[in-house]
């Protein structure tokens, strides 16, 4: 799906096409998130350094991230 295809979809009168554009946002900040954690830990950010960035607990993120996922 194309930036501009889902800039259409969300703002669809229609709710089914505005929630499954939601759905495929939520995807890709998943997506986006998972790379810059892994980035982060690569370069020696702690699990809290990396929680207080996304506004969450660091037991929350290594949970999330953490070896034995």
């Amino acid at each position: 799906m194309s930036d501009a295809d889902l800039s259409a979809r969300i703002r669809s009168a229609d709710p089914a096409v505005g929630l499954r554009a939601v759905g495929a946002l939520h995807r890709l900040a998943e997506q986006v998130e998972a790379v810059h954690v892994e980035l982060a830990r690569a370069e020696g950010w702690s699990w809290e350094q990396i929680g207080d960035a996304l506004g969450v607990s660091r037991q929350s993120i290594h949970a999330k991230y953490g070896k034995g996922r």
